[in-house]
C-alpha cells in the first residue's frame, strides 16, 4: 500500500512538471501560467501583454479558439475597448478607480500580432462579463 501511494505521488509530481509545447507559437515565446497570471510575449514586434486576473486562465479554455477570430478584427474592437477603457481610467469619480487603475497605450496604427490583440480582446471580454461592464457596442 505504501509502495502505491509513492508511486501515485511521483505521477502526479511528474505530471505537474512536464511542460507542453504551442506549436503555433512561431513568433512568441511559450505562454507562462502561474496562479492565473498569463503572459504572451510577442518578440518580433516587442510588445507582450500580461494579464494578472483570478478565473481568467479557467475562463480563457471555454472561448473560441485564436483562429476563430482574424487579426484585423480583433485590432478593431480592441481599439474600440481601449478608448473606452482609457475615458474611465481617467474619470475616477465616475468609475470605480479599482477597476480601472491604468491606462492602455494600444495605437491603432501598430500590428501587435494576433496573440496580443486576441489575449486582451479575451481580457476585455472576461473583465466585461466578471464585474458587469460594458465598454462599447459589441456584446461580450
Amino acid at each position: 500500500m505504501k509502495n502505491v501511494f509513492i508511486l501515485l505521488a511521483f505521477i502526479i509530481i511528474a505530471s505537474c512538471s512536464a511542460q507542453k509545447k504551442n506549436p503555433e507559437s512561431r513568433a512568441i515565446e511559450p505562454i507562462e501560467t502561474a496562479y492565473d497570471t498569463i503572459k504572451i510575449v510577442n518578440e518580433k514586434v516587442e510588445y507582450e501583454i500580461i494579464i494578472l486576473e483570478i478565473g481568467f486562465e479557467n475562463w480563457l479554455v471555454t472561448q473560441f479558439p485564436m483562429s476563430y477570430y482574424s487579426n484585423q478584427t480583433l485590432a478593431v474592437r480592441n481599439y474600440m475597448m481601449v478608448v473606452e477603457w482609457n475615458i474611465r481610467v481617467m474619470q475616477p469619480l465616475r468609475y470605480d478607480p479599482m477597476l480601472y487603475e491604468l491606462t492602455i497605450d494600444y495605437k491603432p496604427n501598430i500590428d501587435y500580432g494576433i496573440e496580443v490583440n486576441y489575449m486582451l480582446y479575451m481580457y476585455f471580454k472576461f473583465f466585461q462579463k466578471k464585474y458587469n461592464q460594458r465598454l462599447g457596442t459589441h456584446q461580450p
